[in-house]
């Protein structure tokens, strides 16, 4: 405990102040006191209005901290001259300049600092709770102080200790003795600290620290309006956790909030106005100084130490004498209040209530109990629906944590291999991505009817990698929105009506591209007179090898009266079953293609972005020029960005007919940004011959390893696109689609998450992300070997 707030506050009198103002060149003829906790702070006057206020430090302060304290505001106005801090003005008659050394009558020495009169004046706790304009704006100037200095290195701030900073709470354990008990109020208190004890202090060391100002309460923020136009006593800086700056903060502020309900006998409805009032004030702070995920996590847990701590030290401070109930006293309630309120929330709701829901991912119940997996199951069947897609792995389904690089993590702390999503391209959370999202969040996001640069220097980015007959982009939010675009710009140039997929494609949900998906509209019979499909060559059973199948796919068209607008086609043939395609061959289709007029449209949704190792762009290993490439969920991380490039002859004829295309979120910046981050990481970790070395050792190391098991027709694929089929034997070559479930579900039982596709679903897709590397084969060889082994040993397995 520092000496200066076990002894009492200076004995000066208003008249003897005064007299000192000449000290620091001013003139006063009166002073009037404004009190204080352990100084003594005068309203200096000449003529009754305010030329300065001086400030008494109690007889016990350590010099060596007035100067830190005066250090520190002198370095944020050089750091920050637009925050309205209040800097010590100088003294000609001291050696220091900045304090000056009176003796009282009493014959004790004290050390007086004068400063500058500043606007506005500070909110009283009975005032009532901030607007919410003003909780910004008070936010957003602690961060700006908190930001300024946190270039302030001065070692005294390291050693000093304080009671007000709340990785010191267990000071207060000796003061409990103090706390009344009625109400039950020190057992609580005692509590708090037990809590703080364990859960909170040995987490502190893995928050950001440094000096913070550590008190910007209500008597130590001036308020003009609802501006901050002054910022004073620097007497509780510390170096200590920022959240601890924050926590004091909303100890205080709260405390104000609560006032209302607690004069009107409200207690127990002041829980969701705290709350709210929290998030608004971390509205403003963030939006100069964003906190981590366990900073966040931790606020609610300091709020309610620090306003214990305003408890017990101001309970201490009246009991000893050091300070009167008078002043103390009708401040008590509030905090009481607002401690009470914290604490009966709970650990999960203290933290729901301040973060939101957003913040928790909804892990928390109204009570703040944790959800279980079957009970939020069910909720999503309630509330979402039997129309969207159902969750993999129903019986237990999957409920992630957080995800990094090709590992995704459950709330039970178990880990899987990811190898399954192609959406986190260059990884799940990849810190690029997510910090080029962020830092353009907190700058801009509009439309591309304003300029930007972040659209232009992207699409010029893209067409670099195309060929240069591809000198147009349009950009859009997901690969069905690119692919509709595709279509509606075909049908509009050729005057035909016709379309081509393969057997088993998947293109889009629109109502366009549903139409081009049979993987999808197969399953309900909804395969419209205007699409007809090919099958692609099957190199494990010999069959397709010629263009026989998509000519005879064009006759249907004519039969019907119909001729081909476009033709589509995904590179890497994912849900086809991962079938490996030829040059030769598709260059023979495409030829086809151009003939009978239609125009030719590569989708890169699922085979771009480097996914075949060899070429950014599937298309680009068959050696053809297509009318169009779209792309998708993989360009921006999982963020939802998509474009269709076209040449800009195409462009200009669709324009003459149909109009400008427009997409409200279609290029806007935040997506760019994360769309730029993907294709620098692409570069910079030099993906694409990782996925090749990544690639081939895995369909090497998969093959040999499940040699000996019939039930594995074939492991194909290139780069990070890989299919496994399964089959009842290598004789028959029967697919086995039960068989195949199986073993994804023995896969995901050893930490692996895949697919399973195809047309009889009996071919594991192994897709992952593209931060997949040589050293998680093995981890999948062995995962894979278990799952068949079981799989097929399975006395049910193929019933």
């Amino acid at each position: 405990m520092e000496d200066a707030l076990s002894h009492p506050a200076p004995t000066v009198s208003e008249k003897a102040i005064s007299a000192t103002a000449s000290i620091f060149g001013l003139a006063a003829d009166d002073a009037k006191s404004l009190g204080s906790e352990r100084d003594l702070a005068f309203l200096l006057l000449s003529d009754k209005q305010p030329v300065a206020v001086m400030k008494v430090s109690n007889a016990m302060q350590d010099v060596a901290l007035l100067d830190l304290e005066a250090g520190a505001a002198c370095h944020i106005a050089a750091v920050d001259s637009g925050l309205p801090v209040a800097l010590p003005m100088k003294a000609p008659g001291s050696s220091n300049h900045l304090r000056y050394q009176y003796k009282s009558d009493s014959g004790e020495l004290y050390w007086i600092r004068c400063y500058p009169v500043m606007p506005g004046a500070v909110r009283e706790l009975e005032d009532g709770k901030l607007s919410d304009t003003l909780l910004r704006n008070w936010g957003s100037a602690s961060a700006r102080v908190g930001r300024a200095l946190r270039s302030y290195g001065d070692p005294l701030a390291h050693t000093k200790v304080t009671p007000w900073d709340s990785q010191h709470a267990l000071l207060m354990r000796p003061l409990l003795v103090h706390v009344t008990e009625e109400r039950g109020m020190r057992a609580l208190c005692a509590g708090i600290l037990a809590y703080f004890e364990v859960q909170v202090k040995p987490r502190l060391p893995n928050l950001r620290h440094q000096v913070v100002h550590g008190d910007l309460n209500l008597g130590n923020v001036l308020v003009t309006d609802e501006d901050i136009s002054g910022i004073i006593d620097f007497g509780d800086m510390s170096f200590t956790a920022l959240a601890v700056d924050i926590a004091s903060m909303l100890c205080a502020i709260g405390a104000a909030h609560v006032s209302e309900f607690v004069s009107a006998g409200g207690e127990g409805t002041v829980g969701g106005e705290l709350m709210r009032m929290g998030r608004v004030l971390l509205d403003g702070y963030q939006s100069i100084t964003p906190l981590e995920e366990k900073e966040l996590a931790m606020l609610p847990d300091l709020w309610m130490v620090r306003t214990c701590i305003e408890i017990v030290c101001s309970a201490w401070r009246v009991g000893t004498g050091l300070e009167t109930a008078e002043r103390c006293g009708p401040e008590q309630p509030f905090f009481e209040a607002a401690m009470r309120t914290l604490h009966s929330l709970g650990p999960a709701k203290r933290c729901l209530g301040l973060l939101s829901a957003i913040d928790v991912a909804g892990d928390a119940a109204a009570n703040g109990a944790p959800v279980s997996t079957t009970e939020l199951a069910a909720r999503r069947e309630q509330c979402i629906g039997p129309a969207s897609e159902p969750l993999s792995y129903g019986s237990e389904p999957l409920r992630v944590s957080h995800a990094s690089g090709c590992w995704i993590t459950d709330t039970s702390g178990r880990k899987f291999l990811d190898c399954y999503n192609n959406v986190p391209c260059v990884g799940h959370a990849h810190p690029r991505v997510a910090q080029a999202i962020a830092r353009q969040a907190a700058k801009a996001n509009v439309n591309m009817r304003y300029l930007h640069p972040l659209a232009i220097t992207l699409a010029e980015r893209i067409k670099e990698t195309l060929p240069g007959e591809l000198d147009t982009v349009f950009f859009c939010n997901s690969g069905s929105e690119a692919n509709d675009l595709a279509w509606r710009m075909a049908t509009s140039i050729t005057g035909q009506r016709g379309a081509l997929c393969t057997t088993h494609a998947y293109h889009g949900i629109s109502e366009a591209t549903i139409a081009l998906s049979p993987e999808t509209a197969a399953e309900c019979g909804h395969l419209p007179a205007h699409v007809e499909r090919w099958h692609p060559p099957d190199a494990y059973r010999g069959t397709g090898n010629d263009d026989i199948s998509f000519k005879a796919a064009i006759e249907r068209l004519a039969g019907k009266g119909l001729r081909p607008a476009m033709c589509i086609l995904d590179g890497v043939m994912q849900s086809d079953g991962v079938l490996q395609l030829e040059p030769e061959y598709v260059q023979s289709i495409a030829k086809v293609c151009k003939e009978s007029g239609a125009l030719w449209c590569a989708d890169e949704v699922q085979g771009g972005h480097g996914r075949v190792g060899s070429h950014l762009w599937s298309f680009q290993k068959f050696g053809i020029v297509p009318d169009f490439v779209t792309m998708g969920k993989p360009m921006g991380n999982g963020h939802p960005v998509a474009c269709c490039v076209t040449s800009r002859a195409i462009a200009a004829k669709f324009v003459a007919k149909e109009g400008v295309w427009f997409s409200t979120f279609g290029g806007n910046p935040v997506s760019c940004a994360a769309a730029h981050a993907v294709l620098d990481v692409l570069q910079d970790e030099s993906v694409l011959p990782r996925v090749e070395r990544a690639g081939a050792a895995l369909r090497t190391n998969v093959r040999e390893a499940l040699l000996k098991y019939d039930c594995v027709g074939e492991v194909r694929g290139r780069g990070l696109a890989i299919g496994i089929e399964i089959v009842t034997d290598s004789v028959t070559k029967a697919p086995d689609a039960k068989l195949c479930t199986a073993i994804k579900d023995g896969l995901k039982k050893r930490g692996v998450l895949v697919g399973t596709t195809g047309p009889h679903c009996n071919v594991i897709k192994v897709r992952p992300p593209l931060a997949f590397s040589e050293k998680e084969v093995p981890i999948f060889v062995d995962a894979i070997v278990g799952a068949v082994e079981e799989a097929c040993s399975a006395p049910s397995a193929r019933i």
